[in-house]
């Protein structure tokens, strides 16, 4: 068997790293079951290591209870260890104490048995061979509210890739599942505040200075400008918030149209408090790594 066969059967049976399989079989004369001790031994120093390696997959959990609703994003290298029924499971524990959190601190010091989440998580790269990241949590009070959710690419009832949630306030329980629809429009059209006043003024002052300089370019006069911009800004302001977008249900009216429908056919005062959106590694920048010269280092 070569080194790279031994490699191979060596990674299959632990899970660890192509490089830490390199090096345990190195230190231990290609011995398959000296190496798995080896690498059992090594695990919490191997896990720091893995520590500083890209992680963009994983899940999405979530955690409710009569007064909180809780978000969390736990990060995996790939979406093979997402799937992991061991890192599912784990993910479960997870939402059973993020309710005692009410931040990512107080969340990473949670008790899972005898040891706390983060200890857990070493654990747990030790064992399954990449690197893991509990990377943001939030834990939202109900206010005597509803909370409203939607699970995309479900891994368990309580996981998955997207999560999307809002908090509102309805006295009719046929509002259940037009909140449910909203989460989902939520999950799609990825809006970026509730309505205009909660818009970052920064990103329209920068929408603002893209238009003009488009229409400046065009040869347009500063009136009509004025008169053009005042239009493209407010197309603007409806795309990137949730009342202002085409309702995914029916794009003839806004969300705004539809939740003043609702309310009209039902006699309710249907409002959206608050609502949130979790996606698996949004914002994480990944660093491209060429597989091939990866397994060309190994032969060396």
């Amino acid at each position: 068997m070569s080194v790279l066969e031994k490699v191979k059967e060596l990674r299959e049976v632990t899970g660890a790293g192509m490089q830490d399989c390199k090096n345990a079989l190195k230190e231990n004369n290609n011995d398959i079951d000296k190496s798995v001790e080896y690498l059992r031994k090594k695990g919490v120093l191997k896990a720091s290591k893995k520590s500083s390696r890209d992680a963009a997959e994983g899940l999405i959990i979530i955690g409710e209870n009569q007064n909180n609703f809780t978000l969390t994003e736990i990060n995996t290298e790939t979406d093979f260890v997402a799937k992991n029924n061991e890192f599912i499971e784990f993910c479960s524990k997870v939402s059973e104490v993020s309710l005692n959190a009410n931040s990512l601190d107080e969340l990473q010091n949670q008790k899972l048995n005898d040891s706390t989440i983060q200890e857990s998580i070493v654990n747990l790269i030790s064992k399954i061979g990449e690197n893991i990241k509990l990377r943001r949590f939030e834990n939202i009070n109900k206010d005597g509210q509803k909370i409203s959710y939607y699970i995309h690419n479900k891994s368990s009832d309580l996981t998955g890739k997207i999560v999307s949630a809002i908090k509102y306030k309805s006295n009719k329980d046929e509002s259940k599942s037009f909140a449910n629809n909203i989460c989902m429009h939520i999950a799609a059209m990825s809006p970026m505040a509730l309505n205009e006043k909660n818009l970052d003024k920064n990103f329209l002052e920068s929408e603002k200075k893209i238009i003009e300089e488009q229409l400046s370019k065009e040869g347009k006069k500063p009136e009509i400008i004025e008169k053009i911009m005042t239009g493209k800004l407010n197309k603007v302001i409806s795309e990137n918030t949730l009342l202002g977008q085409s309702w995914v249900v029916d794009q003839d009216i806004t969300v705004k149209k539809a939740i003043d429908k609702f309310n009209k056919d039902n006699s309710d005062n249907f409002e959206i408090i608050s609502y949130y959106k979790f996606k698996v590694g949004e914002g994480i920048e990944v660093k491209k790594t060429d597989f091939s010269e990866e397994v060309k280092s190994l032969a060396k």
